[in-house]
């Protein structure tokens, strides 16, 4: 290895440290490895691509400082030293994945893949002071081991910065210690690293309150021993009595601990709660060790008044990541309030090393669902002692039901599962959402309905045009979405209505017509709306033409003076027309409107597809001058467009409505009793709806059948379609 990277004592130290390491792990590694790992490293350091970091420290003595640690507090395998030596080559691009996998095998390279993944996540996001931060992290680690790696590492670098004048990357890694791997580590178990990264943090960023906490402790520590002695002198006494073997021990609360405890109680250190605790070890076969702890917490009781509601049981109810122990505060000499903690042997174990402890010993079991107790499973998986088998149902499918996205600038966000552009535009802010047209992901550009998956790094796409959309709440998921499209359509729609309402009053003005409310909500009757909002924004959309208004209106208020210039005609003059055949025109010539706004000209509805108020429709100009009006979805359309466009005539349907018209409909479904019956009585019961003819075709089970109704137009059609389709046996209902 190039020498020149190393001071001497730097050299001395990874000698020790690599002689020692490969020593305990005896067989497991053999000299092929030893080899094949100095050959990356010296690759690696040759080709420039290994540095010292921002703390001007040797990251390759950094890592087998981690790798003894690991061995230290949780427990080492080949797979996992190897990664942790392989770590600053693989990062700094000095060897790669299949070149891993050749020489170390399949194992070390998932280690080395998960600890890649997280250096994205990095770069990708500096928030780690979040919840959603610590669960994406462990989604991207591909199995559990890279999780502790990481912890043991930050431990390490926690460890060697106290000097540095770096004291602003000194404030981001105590950052991340204090918000990230601290909290993970207790999730794990892992008790005495948790406490130190946290003391650690606590100096760092505190550095006054820490070393306020520590000096208070160290010049009251003669007399908290002298205490602690007093304290437990009678218990020692009852124990040896009952013949229980068992060793105590004094302790005081974490600097951090205490810290917390003098924020959340506004008190200086002497006036924390619960300064002390003291701890009972019992020595007591599995069988015996709830009774023999039981047993002890009746003796302290008898001796000390006990404090009910500082009692906590973990005996029956362990802790998610494993933790089994009996607290309880008394109230010893001199008043003081003293946390009396009472586990086993085992018990203390697990409590003060985590995974490593609870791998040598069997019976724990972790309940199931969430993220904390999907790290407590892990204990059970380590138990077995093979790597592959343990870390193969802890892949990248952890946190089922949601999905972590990053904004550009790397703020993290947590979405339900199914999440789409729309819903992270909603939940950035209203604003970006009601503006919001897409999304960039990557290089490519995606639309409001894009899914989104953990990792992606979304940049919302906008526009000032863009307007929510009522169809927009078929795209969302959250419910914050939904609530804020809603809450915008309705502004919008009651902006609309304003402008609307001021459109039809000034159109008035101008023609220096009358405005008189009870005139117009007759008027708006008239034109076949109910709700006066409705109108206003069929008005706003231009649905209907304001001219088309004056005209009804200005007739209604010569009815209602009397004045109707409908002429008179006799019985003998007066003809039934047919109202529902395809070929009415006569009648309904009011209805449509042709081309440049043409009134009066004859025209037939087209019998190849039967188009009914409401259809979007065009004229054709037949060979003998007559129009026939179709759907544009006709069957026909396109050929006609494609053959003829100047036969093409411009189509809608005017305001006025009142026609009725002949529709089929194909219905499809089981053929139940009664069904006929069923569809047959859901039309009888529609207001001015007529049915003309139902024929139903039944085999193996199976109807399909033509059913011809009259209506007024597309409005009472879907809801009739909505009718049917709700009929127990009903598949399927469509217009022919």
């Amino acid at each position: 290895m190039n020498q020149d990277f190393f001071t001497t004592d730097e050299r001395q130290a990874y000698t020790e440290l690599e002689q020692s390491l490969f020593r305990r792990m005896g067989e497991d590694v053999s000299l092929a490895d030893l080899e094949h790992v100095r050959t990356y490293l010296s690759r690696a350091l040759n080709e420039g691509k290994i540095t010292r970091n921002r703390f001007a420290l040797n990251p390759l003595l950094l890592d087998l400082q981690t790798a003894q640690l690991v061995a230290d507090e949780i427990g080492l395998t080949r797979s996992v030293l190897l990664g942790i030596m392989l770590s600053s080559a693989m990062l700094e691009g000095a060897c790669t994945l299949d070149e891993v996998r050749r020489d170390f095998g399949n194992d070390v390279a998932v280690i080395l893949h998960g600890m890649t993944r997280i250096k994205e996540l990095y770069q990708k996001s500096a928030s780690v002071e979040t919840e959603n931060f610590r669960s994406l992290l462990v989604t991207f680690a591909e199995d559990m081991r890279v999780i502790l790696i990481m912890i043991a590492a930050s431990v390490t670098i926690m460890r060697q910065i106290k000097d540095t004048a770096n004291l602003e990357a000194q404030r981001q890694i105590s950052n991340e210690a204090a918000y990230l791997y601290a909290p993970l580590a207790h999730k794990l178990g892992l008790y005495k690293l948790k406490s130190e990264l946290e003391d650690l943090s606590l100096k760092y960023l505190e550095h006054d309150a820490y070393y306020h906490i520590k000096d208070m402790l160290n010049e009251t520590k003669k007399s908290r021993d002298q205490y602690i002695e007093r304290f437990i002198g009678p218990i020692d006494e009852k124990l040896t009595a009952a013949g229980l073997r068992y060793h105590m021990k004094g302790r005081t609360k974490s600097i951090h601990s205490i810290w917390q405890k003098m924020k959340k109680q506004r008190v200086d250190v002497d006036g924390v709660y619960d300064l002390f605790a003291i701890r009972i070890i019992l020595d007591s076969p599995p069988e015996r060790e709830r009774a023999d702890c039981w047993q002890v917490f009746s003796i302290v009781t008898d001796m000390y008044q006990s404090n009910p509601k500082r009692m906590r049981d973990w005996l029956t109810v362990p802790k998610s990541n494993g933790y089994e122990s009996l607290h309880i505060t008394v109230l010893g000499p001199e008043q003081k309030w003293v946390e009396v903690q009472i586990r086993t042997e085992r018990m203390d174990d697990i409590a003060e090393h985590g995974l490593a402890a609870h791998w040598r010993y069997k019976g724990i079991k972790g309940a199931q669902g969430g993220i904390d107790n999907w790290l407590a499973n892990i204990r059970a998986a380590l138990e077995t002692n093979d790597d592959m088998q343990m870390m193969e149902q802890f892949k990248l499918d952890l946190v089922e039901d949601e999905v972590f996205v990053f904004t550009p600038r790397g703020d993290l966000f947590k979405l339900p599962m199914g999440a789409t552009v729309l819903d992270f535009a909603y939940a950035i802010h209203t604003k970006v959402g009601n503006r919001c047209t897409g999304a960039r992901i990557g290089n490519r550009n995606v639309t409001l309905r894009h899914k989104l998956q953990s990792g992606d790094q979304v940049e919302i796409l906008t526009s000032n045009n863009q307007t929510p959309k009522q169809d927009w709440l078929n795209i969302v998921t959250t419910s914050r979405a939904r609530s804020k499209i809603r809450q915008s359509v309705k502004e919008m729609q009651a902006g609309q209505t304003t402008l609307a309402k001021e459109l039809l009053e000034r159109k008035m003005k101008n023609r220096k017509i009358d405005m008189h409310e009870p005139t117009l909500m007759h008027t708006i009757k008239r034109m076949g709306f109910k709700v006066v909002t409705d109108f206003y924004q069929a008005l706003a959309q231009e649905r209907i033409d304001v001219n088309d208004v004056l005209e009804v209106y200005q007739a209604q208020q010569r009815h209602e003076r009397g004045e109707d210039a409908s002429e008179t005609r006799s019985a003998s003059d007066f003809v039934m027309q047919d109202t529902t055949g395809p070929a009415a025109h006569a009648q309904s010539q009011d209805v449509l409107v042709i081309d440049q706004n043409l009134r009066g000209i004859d025209f037939q509805l087209a019998r190849c597809c039967h188009p009914i108020y409401g259809d979007e429709v065009f004229g054709f100009v037949g060979s003998q001058g007559g129009i026939k009006i179709h759907r544009t979805d006709c069957p026909n359309a396109r050929q006609m467009r494609q053959r003829s466009p100047w036969r093409v005539v411009k189509a809608r349907w005017a305001s006025k409505r009142g026609s009725q018209y002949s529709i089929t409909l194909r219905i499809i479904g089981q053929d139940d009793m009664g069904i006929v019956n069923n569809i047959t009585s859901i039309i009888s019961k529609e207001e001015k709806m007529l049915m003309r003819s139902i024929s139903i075709d039944s085999h193996d089970g199976l109807f399909s059948g033509h059913l011809t109704v009259v209506l007024e137009n597309t409005d009472r059609l879907q809801q009739l379609i909505r009718k049917l389709k709700t009929i127990k046996g009903v598949k399927n209902v469509t217009r022919v």
